[in-house]
């Protein structure tokens, strides 16, 4: 995903944040609200930033420092 991009993003709900995660420090790429503890899928390098698509993260899934 191109690093502008990533600058301009926010959470659509907080408008916060966002960490970038991807393979092979994670699962799955997507982008993360800390706050929000909602995960928005990327996918073929387009952020899908509907709270409808987004997961829930775990109590126990630490998102924090990965990027």
């Amino acid at each position: 995903m191109d690093t502008r991009l990533l600058e301009l993003l926010v959470c659509p709900i907080c408008k916060g944040p966002l960490d970038y995660q991807r393979p092979p420090m994670a699962e799955r790429a997507e982008l993360i609200c800390n706050a929000d503890r909602l995960a928005f899928p990327v996918r073929d390098g387009m952020p899908i930033m509907l709270e409808s698509e987004a997961r829930q993260l775990d109590d126990n899934a630490s998102a924090v420092g990965a990027k």
